[in-house]
Protein backbone atom coordinates (compact mmCIF):
# COMPACT_ATOMS: atom_id res chain seq x y z
CA UNK A 1 0.00 0.00 0.00
CA UNK A 2 1.39 3.37 -1.03
CA UNK A 3 2.20 5.94 1.63
CA UNK A 4 -0.41 8.64 2.14
CA UNK A 5 0.81 12.00 0.80
CA UNK A 6 1.01 15.01 3.08
CA UNK A 7 -1.78 16.72 1.14
CA UNK A 8 -4.11 13.71 1.42
CA UNK A 9 -3.25 13.22 5.08
CA UNK A 10 -4.07 16.86 5.84
CA UNK A 11 -7.35 16.54 3.93
CA UNK A 12 -8.30 13.49 6.01
CA UNK A 13 -7.61 15.35 9.27
CA UNK A 14 -9.61 18.38 8.16
CA UNK A 15 -12.65 16.35 7.02
CA UNK A 16 -12.61 13.50 9.51
CA UNK A 17 -16.19 14.20 10.64
CA UNK A 18 -17.66 14.93 7.19
CA UNK A 19 -19.99 12.68 5.21
CA UNK A 20 -17.79 10.52 2.92
CA UNK A 21 -20.51 10.43 0.23
CA UNK A 22 -20.65 14.22 0.08
CA UNK A 23 -16.86 14.40 -0.13
CA UNK A 24 -16.85 12.00 -3.07
CA UNK A 25 -18.99 14.42 -5.05
CA UNK A 26 -16.43 17.19 -4.45
CA UNK A 27 -13.41 15.28 -5.76
CA UNK A 28 -12.78 17.70 -8.66
CA UNK A 29 -12.26 20.55 -6.16
CA UNK A 30 -9.22 18.74 -4.69
CA UNK A 31 -7.06 17.53 -7.61
CA UNK A 32 -4.01 16.98 -5.39
CA UNK A 33 -5.90 14.72 -2.99
CA UNK A 34 -6.15 10.95 -3.48
CA UNK A 35 -9.89 11.16 -2.86
CA UNK A 36 -10.55 7.42 -3.03
CA UNK A 37 -7.93 6.74 -0.38
CA UNK A 38 -9.04 9.71 1.73
CA UNK A 39 -12.69 8.64 1.73
CA UNK A 40 -11.73 5.07 2.69
CA UNK A 41 -9.72 6.36 5.67
CA UNK A 42 -12.38 8.88 6.77
CA UNK A 43 -15.15 6.26 6.61
CA UNK A 44 -12.90 3.77 8.39
CA UNK A 45 -12.09 6.11 11.24
CA UNK A 46 -15.74 7.01 11.67
CA UNK A 47 -16.69 3.32 11.89
CA UNK A 48 -13.80 2.53 14.26
CA UNK A 49 -14.82 5.22 16.74
CA UNK A 50 -17.50 2.95 18.19
CA UNK A 51 -16.45 -0.44 16.82
CA UNK A 52 -12.71 -0.41 17.67
CA UNK A 53 -12.21 2.58 19.98
CA UNK A 54 -8.64 1.79 21.02
CA UNK A 55 -7.60 1.71 17.35
CA UNK A 56 -9.51 4.92 16.66
CA UNK A 57 -7.30 6.54 19.30
CA UNK A 58 -4.26 5.88 17.08
CA UNK A 59 -4.43 8.42 14.19
CA UNK A 60 -1.83 6.44 12.19
CA UNK A 61 -3.96 3.28 11.97
CA UNK A 62 -4.97 2.57 8.36
CA UNK A 63 -8.34 1.19 7.33
CA UNK A 64 -9.35 -1.15 4.50
CA UNK A 65 -12.23 -0.93 2.08
CA UNK A 66 -15.75 -1.01 3.51
CA UNK A 67 -16.44 -4.75 3.22
CA UNK A 68 -13.35 -5.82 5.18
CA UNK A 69 -14.14 -3.29 7.91
CA UNK A 70 -17.79 -4.37 7.98
CA UNK A 71 -16.81 -8.03 8.39
CA UNK A 72 -14.17 -7.53 11.08
CA UNK A 73 -14.83 -8.14 14.76
CA UNK A 74 -15.60 -5.37 17.18
CA UNK A 75 -13.13 -4.61 19.92
CA UNK A 76 -15.55 -5.98 22.52
CA UNK A 77 -15.83 -9.40 20.87
CA UNK A 78 -12.11 -9.52 20.04
CA UNK A 79 -11.23 -8.86 23.67
CA UNK A 80 -13.59 -11.66 24.70
CA UNK A 81 -11.90 -14.10 22.29
CA UNK A 82 -8.57 -13.15 23.85
CA UNK A 83 -9.79 -14.41 27.24
CA UNK A 84 -10.32 -17.91 25.82
CA UNK A 85 -6.86 -18.66 24.42
CA UNK A 86 -3.27 -18.25 25.54
CA UNK A 87 0.07 -19.95 25.08
CA UNK A 88 3.32 -19.77 23.18
CA UNK A 89 2.19 -19.68 19.53
CA UNK A 90 -1.02 -18.61 17.77
CA UNK A 91 -1.82 -18.80 14.07
CA UNK A 92 -4.69 -16.80 12.56
CA UNK A 93 -5.40 -18.43 9.20
CA UNK A 94 -7.93 -15.82 8.03
CA UNK A 95 -6.33 -12.56 9.13
CA UNK A 96 -8.62 -10.01 7.44
CA UNK A 97 -8.31 -6.53 8.98
CA UNK A 98 -6.45 -8.13 11.89
CA UNK A 99 -8.59 -7.08 14.84
CA UNK A 100 -9.02 -10.58 16.30
CA UNK A 101 -5.37 -11.43 15.70
CA UNK A 102 -4.13 -8.23 17.36
CA UNK A 103 -6.09 -8.73 20.57
CA UNK A 104 -5.58 -12.49 20.81
CA UNK A 105 -1.85 -12.13 20.14
CA UNK A 106 -1.47 -10.18 23.37
CA UNK A 107 -1.88 -13.51 25.20
CA UNK A 108 0.85 -15.28 23.19
CA UNK A 109 4.60 -15.08 22.86
CA UNK A 110 4.31 -15.14 19.07
CA UNK A 111 1.48 -15.00 16.52
CA UNK A 112 1.28 -15.55 12.77
CA UNK A 113 -1.25 -13.58 10.74
CA UNK A 114 -2.13 -15.25 7.41
CA UNK A 115 -4.15 -13.49 4.70
CA UNK A 116 -4.45 -14.10 0.96
CA UNK A 117 -5.29 -10.46 0.06
CA UNK A 118 -2.02 -8.60 -0.32
CA UNK A 119 -3.57 -5.20 0.42
CA UNK A 120 -4.91 -6.42 3.78
CA UNK A 121 -1.48 -7.86 4.61
CA UNK A 122 0.13 -4.47 3.97
CA UNK A 123 -2.46 -2.71 6.11
CA UNK A 124 -2.09 -5.28 8.91
CA UNK A 125 1.71 -5.05 8.86
CA UNK A 126 1.52 -1.27 9.17
CA UNK A 127 -1.11 -1.34 11.90
CA UNK A 128 0.59 -3.99 14.03
CA UNK A 129 3.73 -1.83 14.03
CA UNK A 130 1.75 1.30 14.92
CA UNK A 131 -0.03 -0.56 17.74
CA UNK A 132 3.21 -2.03 19.09
CA UNK A 133 2.24 -5.65 18.39
CA UNK A 134 5.80 -6.71 17.53
CA UNK A 135 5.13 -10.39 18.25
CA UNK A 136 2.95 -10.77 15.13
CA UNK A 137 4.40 -11.93 11.81
CA UNK A 138 2.41 -11.24 8.64
CA UNK A 139 2.20 -13.84 5.87
CA UNK A 140 0.66 -13.25 2.44
CA UNK A 141 -0.65 -16.75 1.73
CA UNK A 142 -3.74 -18.89 1.34
CA UNK A 143 -4.82 -20.12 4.76
CA UNK A 144 -5.36 -23.77 3.83
CA UNK A 145 -2.10 -23.94 1.94
CA UNK A 146 -0.27 -22.35 4.87
CA UNK A 147 -1.96 -24.82 7.25
CA UNK A 148 -0.59 -27.79 5.29
CA UNK A 149 3.00 -26.56 5.58
CA UNK A 150 3.08 -24.90 9.01
CA UNK A 151 4.64 -26.26 12.19
CA UNK A 152 2.48 -27.19 15.15
CA UNK A 153 1.23 -24.37 17.39
CA UNK A 154 -0.80 -24.05 20.58
CA UNK A 155 -3.86 -22.38 19.00
CA UNK A 156 -5.28 -21.82 15.54
CA UNK A 157 -7.96 -19.21 14.92
CA UNK A 158 -10.01 -18.95 11.75
CA UNK A 159 -13.02 -16.98 10.59
CA UNK A 160 -14.18 -18.66 7.35
CA UNK A 161 -15.44 -16.32 4.62
CA UNK A 162 -19.23 -16.28 4.68
CA UNK A 163 -19.88 -14.89 1.20
CA UNK A 164 -20.34 -16.84 -2.03
CA UNK A 165 -18.75 -16.06 -5.40
CA UNK A 166 -21.50 -13.51 -6.12
CA UNK A 167 -21.03 -11.68 -2.81
CA UNK A 168 -24.13 -13.14 -1.17
CA UNK A 169 -23.99 -14.07 2.50
CA UNK A 170 -23.76 -17.74 3.47
CA UNK A 171 -24.33 -19.37 6.85
CA UNK A 172 -23.89 -23.16 6.69
CA UNK A 173 -20.36 -24.42 7.47
CA UNK A 174 -20.13 -26.37 4.20
CA UNK A 175 -20.84 -23.16 2.23
CA UNK A 176 -18.09 -21.15 3.93
CA UNK A 177 -14.52 -20.88 2.74
CA UNK A 178 -12.68 -22.81 3.92
CA UNK A 179 -15.12 -25.60 4.82
CA UNK A 180 -13.95 -26.33 8.37
CA UNK A 181 -15.58 -29.77 8.38
CA UNK A 182 -13.20 -30.89 5.59
CA UNK A 183 -10.01 -29.63 7.24
CA UNK A 184 -10.93 -30.39 10.87
CA UNK A 185 -8.48 -33.35 11.17
CA UNK A 186 -5.62 -31.26 9.73
CA UNK A 187 -6.43 -28.33 12.03
CA UNK A 188 -6.18 -30.57 15.10
CA UNK A 189 -3.03 -32.17 13.75
CA UNK A 190 -1.42 -28.72 13.69
CA UNK A 191 -2.77 -27.27 16.97
CA UNK A 192 -3.75 -28.37 20.44
CA UNK A 193 -6.86 -26.19 20.24
CA UNK A 194 -8.73 -24.44 17.43
CA UNK A 195 -11.19 -21.55 17.65
CA UNK A 196 -13.65 -21.18 14.77
CA UNK A 197 -15.76 -18.06 14.36
CA UNK A 198 -19.07 -18.74 12.63
CA UNK A 199 -22.17 -16.77 11.71
CA UNK A 200 -24.49 -16.03 14.65
CA UNK A 201 -27.31 -16.99 12.26
CA UNK A 202 -26.11 -20.60 12.09
CA UNK A 203 -28.24 -23.12 13.95
CA UNK A 204 -26.24 -24.21 17.00
CA UNK A 205 -27.29 -27.86 16.89
CA UNK A 206 -26.38 -28.06 13.21
CA UNK A 207 -22.96 -26.59 13.91
CA UNK A 208 -22.28 -28.99 16.80
CA UNK A 209 -23.37 -31.95 14.71
CA UNK A 210 -21.29 -30.91 11.69
CA UNK A 211 -17.93 -30.75 13.50
CA UNK A 212 -16.66 -33.79 15.38
CA UNK A 213 -14.30 -32.34 18.01
CA UNK A 214 -16.16 -29.41 19.58
CA UNK A 215 -15.37 -29.07 23.28
CA UNK A 216 -16.95 -25.65 23.90
CA UNK A 217 -19.34 -23.26 22.21
CA UNK A 218 -19.50 -19.55 22.99
CA UNK A 219 -22.46 -17.48 21.82
CA UNK A 220 -21.38 -13.85 22.12
CA UNK A 221 -23.75 -10.88 22.07
CA UNK A 222 -23.01 -7.19 22.42
CA UNK A 223 -25.78 -5.10 23.95
CA UNK A 224 -28.19 -8.00 23.46
CA UNK A 225 -27.41 -8.49 19.75
CA UNK A 226 -25.80 -11.80 18.72
CA UNK A 227 -22.44 -11.17 17.03
CA UNK A 228 -20.36 -14.37 17.13
CA UNK A 229 -20.77 -18.11 17.39
CA UNK A 230 -17.40 -19.44 18.53
CA UNK A 231 -16.61 -23.15 18.53
CA UNK A 232 -13.51 -24.46 20.29
CA UNK A 233 -12.15 -27.72 18.87
CA UNK A 234 -9.73 -29.84 20.84
CA UNK A 235 -8.30 -33.33 20.89
CA UNK A 236 -9.84 -35.49 23.57
CA UNK A 237 -9.60 -39.22 24.16
CA UNK A 238 -12.63 -39.13 26.46
CA UNK A 239 -15.77 -37.52 24.97
CA UNK A 240 -17.34 -34.95 27.28
CA UNK A 241 -20.65 -33.05 27.08
CA UNK A 242 -20.15 -29.84 25.10
CA UNK A 243 -20.24 -26.80 27.37
CA UNK A 244 -22.27 -23.97 25.85
CA UNK A 245 -21.47 -20.49 27.17
CA UNK A 246 -24.00 -17.70 26.58
CA UNK A 247 -22.28 -14.31 26.84
CA UNK A 248 -23.75 -10.82 26.65
CA UNK A 249 -21.30 -7.91 26.73
CA UNK A 250 -22.82 -4.61 27.82
CA UNK A 251 -20.30 -1.92 28.69
CA UNK A 252 -18.25 -3.20 31.61
CA UNK A 253 -20.90 -5.79 32.51
CA UNK A 254 -20.64 -9.39 31.30
CA UNK A 255 -23.67 -11.67 31.59
CA UNK A 256 -22.77 -15.37 31.55
CA UNK A 257 -24.88 -18.48 31.51
CA UNK A 258 -23.42 -21.92 30.83
CA UNK A 259 -25.09 -25.25 30.22
CA UNK A 260 -24.90 -28.46 28.18
CA UNK A 261 -27.51 -29.92 25.87
CA UNK A 262 -27.79 -32.86 28.25
CA UNK A 263 -28.42 -30.66 31.29
CA UNK A 264 -31.04 -28.66 29.34
CA UNK A 265 -32.84 -31.86 28.40
CA UNK A 266 -32.89 -33.09 32.01
CA UNK A 267 -33.79 -29.73 33.63
CA UNK A 268 -37.10 -29.41 35.47
CA UNK A 269 -39.07 -26.34 34.47
CA UNK A 270 -42.22 -25.00 36.12
CA UNK A 271 -44.88 -23.46 33.86
CA UNK A 272 -47.52 -20.98 34.94
CA UNK A 273 -50.32 -18.76 33.69
CA UNK A 274 -50.12 -16.63 36.86
CA UNK A 275 -47.96 -13.53 36.62
CA UNK A 276 -45.68 -12.67 39.54
CA UNK A 277 -44.21 -9.32 40.51
CA UNK A 278 -41.41 -9.47 37.95
CA UNK A 279 -41.05 -10.49 34.31
CA UNK A 280 -37.79 -11.92 32.94
CA UNK A 281 -36.62 -12.02 29.33
CA UNK A 282 -33.37 -13.95 28.62
CA UNK A 283 -30.70 -12.16 26.62
CA UNK A 284 -30.11 -12.91 22.94
CA UNK A 285 -27.29 -15.40 23.60
CA UNK A 286 -29.39 -17.50 25.98
CA UNK A 287 -32.23 -17.45 23.46
CA UNK A 288 -29.85 -18.50 20.69
CA UNK A 289 -28.41 -21.28 22.85
CA UNK A 290 -31.84 -22.64 23.74
CA UNK A 291 -31.30 -22.89 27.50
CA UNK A 292 -35.02 -22.42 28.10
CA UNK A 293 -35.62 -24.98 30.84
CA UNK A 294 -32.33 -24.85 32.68
CA UNK A 295 -32.42 -21.09 33.15
CA UNK A 296 -35.83 -21.47 34.82
CA UNK A 297 -34.53 -24.18 37.11
CA UNK A 298 -31.32 -22.34 37.99
CA UNK A 299 -32.97 -19.00 38.81
CA UNK A 300 -36.18 -20.34 40.31
CA UNK A 301 -38.47 -18.60 37.84
CA UNK A 302 -41.56 -20.02 36.15
CA UNK A 303 -42.01 -20.08 32.37
CA UNK A 304 -45.16 -18.54 30.95
CA UNK A 305 -45.51 -21.15 28.19
CA UNK A 306 -43.23 -23.78 26.59
CA UNK A 307 -42.89 -21.57 23.50
CA UNK A 308 -43.08 -18.06 24.96
CA UNK A 309 -39.58 -17.84 26.51
CA UNK A 310 -40.68 -15.33 29.12
CA UNK A 311 -40.45 -16.01 32.85
CA UNK A 312 -41.97 -14.67 36.04
CA UNK A 313 -41.24 -14.61 39.74
CA UNK A 314 -42.17 -12.71 42.90
CA UNK A 315 -38.44 -12.30 43.61
CA UNK A 316 -36.26 -9.58 42.14
CA UNK A 317 -33.22 -11.22 40.50
CA UNK A 318 -30.88 -8.50 39.16
CA UNK A 319 -28.29 -11.15 38.25
CA UNK A 320 -30.65 -12.82 35.75
CA UNK A 321 -28.91 -12.98 32.31
CA UNK A 322 -31.32 -10.77 30.43
CA UNK A 323 -33.82 -8.01 30.98
CA UNK A 324 -35.82 -7.67 34.20
CA UNK A 325 -39.13 -5.82 34.39
CA UNK A 326 -41.49 -4.89 37.19
CA UNK A 327 -45.01 -6.09 36.49
CA UNK A 328 -47.71 -3.42 36.46
CA UNK A 329 -50.81 -4.99 34.93
CA UNK A 330 -52.10 -7.32 32.24
CA UNK A 331 -55.21 -7.73 30.12
CA UNK A 332 -56.72 -9.88 27.42
CA UNK A 333 -57.26 -8.89 23.80
CA UNK A 334 -60.98 -8.20 23.71
CA UNK A 335 -61.83 -4.78 22.29
CA UNK A 336 -63.38 -3.74 25.60
CA UNK A 337 -60.31 -4.70 27.66
CA UNK A 338 -57.88 -3.05 25.28
CA UNK A 339 -59.90 0.14 25.00
CA UNK A 340 -60.19 0.48 28.77
CA UNK A 341 -56.55 -0.33 29.51
CA UNK A 342 -54.98 1.72 26.71
CA UNK A 343 -57.17 4.82 26.83
CA UNK A 344 -54.49 6.91 28.54
CA UNK A 345 -51.49 5.39 26.71
CA UNK A 346 -50.15 6.81 23.45
CA UNK A 347 -46.69 5.22 23.24
CA UNK A 348 -44.86 2.17 24.56
CA UNK A 349 -42.02 -0.24 23.81
CA UNK A 350 -43.79 -3.24 22.28
CA UNK A 351 -42.58 -6.84 21.88
CA UNK A 352 -44.29 -10.08 20.87
CA UNK A 353 -43.35 -13.55 22.14
CA UNK A 354 -45.27 -16.60 20.91
CA UNK A 355 -48.04 -14.40 19.58
CA UNK A 356 -49.82 -14.55 16.19
CA UNK A 357 -49.09 -10.93 15.15
CA UNK A 358 -45.96 -9.00 14.33
CA UNK A 359 -44.91 -5.93 16.29
CA UNK A 360 -45.88 -3.71 13.35
CA UNK A 361 -49.32 -5.29 13.03
CA UNK A 362 -49.99 -5.06 16.76
CA UNK A 363 -48.71 -1.49 17.03
CA UNK A 364 -51.13 -0.47 14.29
CA UNK A 365 -53.99 -2.29 16.00
CA UNK A 366 -53.23 -0.75 19.39
CA UNK A 367 -52.51 2.70 17.88
CA UNK A 368 -49.29 3.10 19.84
CA UNK A 369 -46.14 4.94 18.86
CA UNK A 370 -42.68 3.71 19.88
CA UNK A 371 -40.86 4.88 23.01
CA UNK A 372 -41.44 5.93 26.58
CA UNK A 373 -40.93 4.11 29.88
CA UNK A 374 -43.72 1.58 29.41
CA UNK A 375 -42.96 -1.92 28.09
CA UNK A 376 -45.69 -4.13 26.63
CA UNK A 377 -45.31 -7.85 25.92
CA UNK A 378 -47.94 -9.62 23.84
CA UNK A 379 -47.62 -13.32 24.59
CA UNK A 380 -49.33 -16.62 25.31
CA UNK A 381 -49.68 -18.03 28.83
CA UNK A 382 -49.51 -21.68 29.84
CA UNK A 383 -53.31 -22.01 29.71
CA UNK A 384 -53.06 -20.89 26.03
CA UNK A 385 -54.71 -17.53 26.74
CA UNK A 386 -53.39 -14.47 24.90
CA UNK A 387 -52.35 -11.64 27.16
CA UNK A 388 -50.84 -8.18 27.01
CA UNK A 389 -48.40 -7.58 29.87
CA UNK A 390 -47.71 -4.04 31.10
CA UNK A 391 -44.36 -3.52 32.83
CA UNK A 392 -41.53 -1.09 33.48
CA UNK A 393 -37.89 -1.19 34.45
CA UNK A 394 -37.56 -2.05 38.19
CA UNK A 395 -37.76 0.93 40.54
CA UNK A 396 -34.82 -0.13 42.73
Amino acid sequence: MEAISTTTSLFIDQHIDDDPRSLALQAQKYPDVDMKLAITQIAGRQAAKSKIPSWFAHPKVLYPRHLSLEQCSSEATARYKATLAEGNKLTDLTGGFGVDCAFMAQRFVHADYVERQEELCEIARHNFEVLGEKQISVHHADGVGYLSEMNAVDWIFLDPARRDSKGGKTVVIADCEPDVSLIEPLLLDKAKSVMVKLSPMLDLSLALNTLQHVSEAHIVSVNNECKDLLLVLSKSTTPQPIKIHCINLSGSRIERFSFTRESEQDALCNYTHQLGKYLYEPNASVMKGGAFKQIAAEYGVAKLHPNSHLYTSDSYLPQFPGRVFEMMDSCGFSKKELKERLKAISKANLAVRNFPSTVAELRKRLKLSEGGDLYLFATTLNDDSRTLIFCRKPMV
